[in-house]
């Protein structure tokens, strides 16, 4: 006798969807109605189609703050994972000095983001920031307010200083799942710490580093607060990503339409990035196991 399927439980999810649609769905529909509008006030509009969105894909400014955009999450991805990677190993495994460093490298984690702008705002000065002035007496001449270069690294390295904490604490996870038997069959077999590291940690740490890479990447390309507190996009268009172009066209310009046609091209360019990334990650990872299988 087939026992009765109850799916009363379905309700307990309910106000989950209705939130969802109500912060999500609902103001992305109202996007989606102001990209295909000419907005002249709350009252009047024109149907345009899709004259918006051919505007955005010709729009200059809009190529240069996406190849902005990609060098920048680019360089984030090559300086904070294998920094993140190295953190985690060098970290203790257990007692008092494993809490103590978890805590302490958690802590860049907590701080909210105009914080962390305003405080490298005023590191990079050289008149009241000890990065500015001990760089000033090191003879380096570092002004981030004028020069391109010194924006774009100071920008760089705040990030760097911000999240590569998290992708140390999620390395650091996936080192801890390893079991001790691994080693200990290492080091029967007489591995070098390089082959330790590239045949058991690495392939371990394999899916927590591939959720690092995409929370990072997303993170990266969705950056907004910290940059425009410590250089305001500038100086000239040298660290305006395409949060702050977005911006400037709907509040800036009121540019409404516009606006929100490039925010729909903004949505589709991160969801696929992360959809080939994650497919190259699972095809990276799928090899990496014939290799290890094939090598063992």
């Amino acid at each position: 006798m087939n026992k009765p399927y109850n799916n009363k439980a379905w309700f307990f999810i309910l106000p989950v969807f209705l939130c969802v649609a109500f912060s999500a769905i609902l103001p992305l529909m109202t996007v989606v109605n102001y990209s295909v509008q000419d907005i002249f006030s709350p009252t009047q509009s024109v149907f345009v189609g899709l004259e918006w969105f051919r505007a955005m894909m010709r729009d200059p400014e809009l190529h240069s703050a996406l190849l902005r955009q990609l060098i920048f999450s680019l360089c984030v991805l090559l300086v904070q994972l294998p920094l993140g990677i190295g953190l985690a190993l060098s970290m203790p495994s257990k007692g008092w000095k494993s809490s103590a460093s978890l805590v302490i490298l958690s802590m860049p984690l907590l701080i909210p983001w105009n914080v962390v702008g305003t405080i490298w705002q005023i590191f990079g000065r050289a008149d009241i920031g000890l990065g500015g002035y001990a760089l000033s007496q090191m003879g380096i001449d570092y002004n981030y307010a004028s020069n391109p270069l010194d924006a774009w690294l100071t920008v760089l390295l705040m990030d760097v200083w911000h999240w590569t904490p998290l992708v140390a604490l999620l390395g650091f996870a996936g080192l801890r799942s390893i079991p001790d038997a691994y080693y200990q069959a290492a080091q029967i077999d007489g591995a070098s710490r390089w082959a330790v590291f590239r045949y058991i940690q690495l392939p371990k740490m394999r899916g927590v580093l591939m959720i690092a890479v995409l929370l990072r990447f997303m993170d990266s390309f969705m950056i907004y607060t910290e940059p425009f507190v410590l250089t305001g996009g500038g100086p000239g268009n040298s660290t305006t990503f395409l949060s702050q172009y977005l911006t400037q066209k709907a509040v800036g310009q009121f540019d409404l339409g516009p606006a929100a046609a490039f925010s729909l091209i903004y949505f589709l360019i991160i969801l696929l990035f992360c959809f080939v990334l994650y497919n190259w990650m699972q095809r990276a990872g799928n090899s990496g196991k014939t290799t290890g299988s094939d090598h063992e």
